[in-house]
């Protein structure tokens, strides 16, 4: 029996929750069984368990690392309200829009995680709280807490938006409510 260094181990784990992140966001919580899951990241099923509890271990690990990198993510912006216009535009953008696996968490799976046990819902709640945190305090540097209600509007904005974006067949009507969004969550940031 061949034993690897705990570092592997942890370097397959991460690219365990990387694929999986990836593929939930394609296809589903719900749509994502364990073998293609692990087939993705090059493994076999048997591999599964050495590194997570359950599904929903796994689930929770995945929100957890998806939402502190979109966090981190914020980090590479241009500093205060211009960095949060240049993230509003980004986000609902047509490419965000048609490659779901590559983008929000939020937008992807809001309705499966409502419906996952209490680690996937904890898992967003804090990572929720930190984006909430991270705009909050580019609309307000001095003061982050009086700009937290502009923030959770904003942030219930952008999600929904590009949630019912992603539903219409139509794509001059996606594209419209993209660019309706965008022209009011700017205006929404901008009101006193």
């Amino acid at each position: 029996m061949v034993r690897y260094a705990k570092e592997h181990k942890q370097v397959t784990r991460q690219r365990i929750i990387e694929k999986a992140g990836h593929r939930f966001k394609q296809d589903g919580i719900d749509g994502s069984g364990i073998s293609t899951l692990m087939a993705d990241a090059g493994l076999t099923n048997g591999a599964f368990y050495a590194h997570f509890a359950s599904k929903d271990d796994l689930v929770a690990h995945v929100v957890s690392d998806e939402l502190r990198t979109q966090v981190e993510r914020y980090g590479t912006l241009r500093p205060g309200r211009a960095g949060l216009e240049d993230l509003v535009r980004e986000y609902l953008s047509p490419e965000h829009r048609d490659h779901p696996g590559l983008g929000c968490p939020s937008a992807a799976l809001l309705d499966e995680i409502g419906r996952c046990e209490g680690g996937a819902k904890q898992a967003y709640t804090d990572g929720a709280r930190d984006i909430l945190d991270e705009i909050a305090a580019r609309l307000a540097p001095e003061d982050p807490q009086s700009a937290r209600g502009t923030a959770v509007g904003l942030f219930t904005m952008l999600v929904g938006t590009l949630q019912l974006a992603r539903a219409l067949s139509e794509p001059k009507l996606s594209d419209e409510i993209l660019e309706r969004g965008i022209e009011n969550a700017l205006a929404f940031m901008r009101r006193p």
